[in-house]
């Protein structure tokens, strides 16, 4: 479909050669002689751009009317692109202008050629805003459905990794097959934890959580099983084990790459047959657990080196939910530093800067720690970058931070795919922002 190009002038004349221009070069061109008329098309819809005269009264050379024009368009259409043609306004006001949101200005008499690249780069630009916009909307509208049908127990999150990986976690929180939950240490493995079992069939029967990793290899089998009166030294009567305190309902196995090669066989005699035997007892007891368990090991490397059994990883890893750390979903830092805080207290400008700078190699852990010492040292009122105890040279990096297409995405993610939040972050206007993306390739985040 051609484009519908309005043309804002008082001069029939000009308005005339625009429209010759803009027709042999397939768009279609609307007229308005007064700013008023043209706010009315505008209302009509169905404008893709908008090339506006400074000045329409006669004697007038200020620009005060185009001014004043195009802080009403920008009103009701905060992105529809503007071009200022005029031959009186000074190149001051049009630079004030653009920085305001024009897209660009031209001075009478203009170059055609130089106008039509303008209108072509300003319309492409254009939709490439319109793609993130919507895509913004649906990211929002998906994010809402989910918070509304499932049980999220409480977590806060803005990217759109963890959206997926949300989406991958009710999408099979409902069945009863084993998912391992994998991602470095401190990520949050244990949430998406409890997320299954809040959304699943046995969300009302036990929820017990074990971490393996602290288990000795000597009291692993009394914990996971059970122990029977004197099987041990100390033990005077039954002691019951994790799956049978789980039995119709759910066990999550944290740090199961730790498990030894005995525990390993144990565990998958249950996975198959849903049978063991307490600690010096003979007698057979059955469980119907779901079983949900978390690593942050390389669990094939660890097969490749004979220390964890195949046939129990294929088991256990039925459903697998990678957790990214969180230095690749920066979006959600600040909602997440936000909630470690108590209501009073509020992160700096400065701050917030130097929280999504840092790489959080103790991620959400980590976050929590230093949000929760930040907020004492700054009396529970402003946090300002001191406060954090973070390294001097995250500052310093920020300081001259190139924008690169690695530093647009991360701005596009950490705005929620708002665009103009994120040109805002980077000291850019919306429609630099725009030009760069375009230069990058940038055509799709998310």
């Amino acid at each position: 479909m051609a484009a519908k190009i309005l043309v804002i002038d008082d001069n029939q004349d000009i308005a005339s050669a625009l429209r010759v221009l803009l027709t042999i070069n397939g768009m279609t061109c609307e007229y308005a002689p007064s700013p008023e008329v043209g706010l009315q098309v505008l209302a009509q819809g169905g404008i893709d751009l908008v090339i506006q005269d400074m000045n329409f009264t006669q004697d007038m050379t200020s620009g005060v009317e185009g001014i004043e024009l195009f802080q009403k368009i920008r009103e009701c259409h905060p992105d529809l692109p503007i071009i200022l043609i005029t031959a009186w306004t000074s190149l001051e006001t049009a630079v004030q202008l653009v920085k305001s949101g024009a897209s660009d200005y031209l001075s009478k008499p203009w170059d055609d050629d130089k106008l039509i690249v303008t209108i072509n780069n300003l319309l492409e630009l254009a939709e490439l805003q319109q793609e993130h916009h919507h895509r913004a909307i649906e990211n929002l509208q998906q994010k809402d459905a989910l918070a509304q049908k499932f049980d999220l127990c409480g977590i806060r999150y803005q990217s759109e990794p963890m959206r997926q990986l949300l989406q991958m976690t009710t999408q099979v929180a409902n069945s009863d097959i084993s998912v391992l939950i994998t991602g470095p240490n401190g990520a949050g493995k244990e949430k998406i934890a409890e997320i299954l079992q809040a959304n699943s069939s046995v969300k009302d029967g036990p929820f017990i959580k074990v971490n393996v990793g602290a288990l000795s290899p000597e009291l692993m089998a009394a914990e996971l099983f059970g122990a029977e009166a004197g099987a041990y030294t100390g033990i005077t009567q039954r002691r019951k084990g994790r799956f049978e305190l789980a039995d119709e309902g759910t066990l999550f196995l944290d740090e199961i790459g730790n498990l030894s090669m005995d525990g390993q066989a144990k565990l998958l005699r249950v996975l198959e047959t849903g049978e063991f035997e307490r600690v010096g007892g003979s007698e057979t007891l059955t469980v119907n657990v779901r079983l949900i368990s978390a690593t942050n090991a390389d669990i094939p490397a660890a097969i490749s080196r004979g220390d964890f059994r195949e046939d129990l990883f294929y088991r256990l890893n039925v459903i697998e939910l990678n957790l990214p750390p969180l230095k690749q979903r920066k979006a959600d830092i600040l909602p997440l530093a936000n909630l470690f805080l108590q209501q009073d207290c509020q992160i700096s400008e400065q701050a917030v800067q130097v929280l999504k700078a840092y790489t959080w190699p103790g991620n959400v852990r980590e976050l929590k720690n230093v949000m929760q010492r930040a907020q004492l040292l700054c009396g529970y009122k402003m946090i300002e970058p001191q406060h954090l105890g973070l390294k001097v040279e995250v500052v310093q990096e920020l300081e001259t931070v190139e924008v690169t297409a690695e530093t647009i995405k991360d701005a596009i993610e950490d705005a929620g795919g708002v665009i103009s939040d994120a040109a805002k972050a980077l000291g850019l206007s919306r429609s630099a922002l725009y030009r760069r993306m375009k230069k990058f390739g940038i055509d799709d985040i998310g």
